[in-house]
């Protein structure tokens, strides 16, 4: 038994995976079945009181990591988890559409979330596993990784603000054309059992609430396409890797509803995050060829994305303060209604 916890997987002792997610069931048990028994709506102070409490542990998590592993390894998960924590408030913006979009109760929300979430942990597991094998067997796929994140970062400085098109999603267009999709919601189920319009027999059929998963998750994997190229340029120890972005994402659901309220107030906050990204992705690229091989100091990367993301927090509240809460038009929500009742009539 002492053999298997201490034995290395992926270059980490079993014991810290075991208890990291042990930490992380825990933590979804607690969340689940002690604080959100029943379905309701989170207000702006308990949300973030409860961020909080999820930041004090991931910032508690990573205290340990440092004790246990190490100061360099300390401030890596420091640097992934806020640079994680920060994209995810871009995240917190496509959800809140989603969720408008279909027209979701926020009282049903914070499930809906929570599942996401734990579809997530798997989801990243699977990306990271495969990426550190990758660089494990080619460490120059770390150059591709780098050079995606410049690219990126240069993108967003340059892209305008796209509206997320939900209908035009061939996911949302292939579950509506292979399965039943109800026109209304059902408290916070995924499936229910409707009648068939033909023969009467009571059927199995999606709702609305089951898209709106489908979708969060699909926006998540597409985040993740920056997101963990970004880790994989601070660190390759998949540990600090993976721990670092399910801390971060842990916390989302929490944070979701006091920011989803003033998501506007954050509009500059991608033009730093394209700066973190470029950051990033070139400091590959200056440790190899400038510096000779020789390590960036975590401590720079730390301190440098910790300023960025703060500035770009600072100057964003400040230049939209007294800005009001965009909502859609008339228009836009009569022809969501639309588009919801074609879901359900197979017709998209």
């Amino acid at each position: 038994m002492f053999e298997f916890l201490s034995a290395d997987w992926l270059g980490t002792p079993a014991w810290f995976w075991l208890a990291f997610l042990g930490l992380v069931a825990l933590l979804t048990a607690f969340d689940l079945g002690f604080l959100h028994k029943e379905d309701r709506e989170m207000g702006i102070a308990e949300s973030f009181k409860l961020s909080a409490f999820y930041i004090a542990v991931a910032l508690a998590f990573g205290a340990w990591i440092w004790a246990e592993r190490g100061a360099d390894l300390g401030m890596k998960y420091y640097t992934g988890f806020f640079i994680e924590k920060a994209l995810s408030i871009d995240n917190v913006f496509v959800i809140s559409l989603i969720f408008s979009y279909f027209a979701i109760p926020a009282k049903y929300q914070y499930r809906a979330l929570l599942w996401g979430i734990i579809a997530v942990i798997v989801l990243r597991g699977l990306m990271i596993a495969g990426g550190a094998a990758l660089v494990a067997e080619a460490y120059w796929v770390l150059y591709i990784f780098a050079a995606f994140l410049i690219a990126t970062g240069v993108k967003m400085f340059f892209a305008g603000d796209k509206p997320m098109d939900v209908a035009s999603n061939p996911v949302v267009r292939f579950i509506s054309t292979h399965m039943r999709v109800t026109k209304e919601l059902h408290g916070q189920k995924f499936f229910v059992k409707v009648p068939d319009d033909k023969t009467g027999r009571m059927v199995r059929a999606a709702t609305p609430l089951f898209l709106a998963l489908v979708v969060i998750n699909l926006a998540d994997l597409v985040f993740a396409v920056d997101s963990v190229p970004a880790i994989f340029a601070i660190t390759t120890d998949t540990f600090i890797v993976y721990t670092s972005n399910i801390m971060a994402i842990l916390g989302l659901r929490a944070l979701y509803f006091a920011l989803a309220a003033m998501v506007h107030r954050f509009h500059y906050l991608k033009y730093a995050l394209a700066a973190v990204l470029i950051f990033i992705g070139a400091k590959i690229f200056i440790a190899d060829f400038v510096l000779g091989g020789e390590k960036f100091p975590p401590v720079v990367s730390l301190g440098v994305t910790a300023a960025l993301i703060a500035a770009g927090i600072g100057y964003s509240l400040w230049k939209t303060r007294g800005a009001p809460e965009p909502d859609w038009p008339a228009e836009d929500r009569a022809a969501t209604k639309a588009q919801l009742d074609d879901l359900a009539d197979n017709k998209l």
